[in-house]
């Protein structure tokens, strides 16, 4: 049975372009898509907000996105979201 959650790690590098198409690609055959902060990427709540942000103004608004400690929750939506 195939997962429905992809995970990715984001570390010291942060977000690159390699980042965002790793995200897109993971929702051609995953339902949602974790990203998870590792300590080297900046362990604050700050930061993690920020890169949600940055995650979600790249995607677009067929895309939401829940912040757990320091792992974000990416679900995409058939229609966009306001």
């Amino acid at each position: 049975m195939k997962s429905k959650i992809s995970t990715i790690q984001i570390g010291k590098n942060g977000l690159t372009p390699g980042t965002f198409e790793i995200i897109k690609n993971s929702f051609k055959t995953r339902e949602n898509v974790k990203a998870v902060l590792l300590k080297s990427a900046g362990h604050t709540k700050t930061h993690v907000k920020e890169i949600a942000s940055k995650i979600q103004e790249e995607l677009g608004n067929h895309y939401t996105h829940k912040i757990i400690g320091f792992t974000i929750s990416i679900k995409k939506w058939r229609k966009p979201r306001n």
